[in-house]
């Protein structure tokens, strides 16, 4: 896309400016916004809770124990994490194995966070690992659980994305 004629003639002088008019460096190494951290956090959120979710549905409703059931959970979390990194930059035109490497690169510290955080609020709510489906508890326990983890995940993922790790690795091929 040519900027030029957006700048041309607008009687500015960006260099007056600081130069960056309130933009973070290219390389991604000049910090990170709220904003980015927040939509990195809920792109992860949203494959690890369908991940989570169809796990604990799966477990719960073939009365498995609360192992296996999380056990489950957890790899379909970190399954579906990874594959909607991996199909958005299959689609920006990446081979299979560098895309690979960077939706590994740029989950797999905010999935673990997440489900962390989320398994060990399911873990220690009293009554939600032997809840059923059609139980309040064990949605309240799960929901809450991605809660929490969204919160303690977002300042992780601003972190990293400042230190152009996690998310930032992404933002090259969008």
């Amino acid at each position: 896309m040519d900027h030029t004629a957006h700048h041309a003639g607008d009687g500015h002088d960006h260099a007056t400016h600081g130069g960056h008019h309130g933009h973070a460096d290219h390389d991604g190494h000049a910090g990170a916004s709220w904003a980015m951290a927040v939509k990195a956090t809920l792109h992860c959120l949203t494959g690890c809770a369908i991940g989570e979710i169809l796990g604990m549905v799966i477990g719960t409703a073939l009365a498995w124990g609360n192992v296996p059931t999380m056990i489950l959970a957890i790899a379909l979390a970190f399954l579906f994490g990874y594959s909607f990194t991996l199909f958005a930059v299959r689609r920006a035109g990446l081979d299979l194995k560098t895309a690979l490497k960077v939706a590994l690169a740029a989950d797999t510290v905010s999935i673990a966070v997440m489900e962390i955080v989320d398994n060990a609020i399911i873990a220690v709510t009293p009554g939600a690992m032997d809840a059923h489906l059609s139980d309040g508890l064990f949605w309240y326990a799960l929901l809450g659980g991605f809660a929490i983890a969204f919160l303690i995940t977002t300042p992780v993922n601003k972190w990293m994305i400042g230190r152009g790790k996690g998310h930032a690795v992404v933002h090259a091929y969008h």
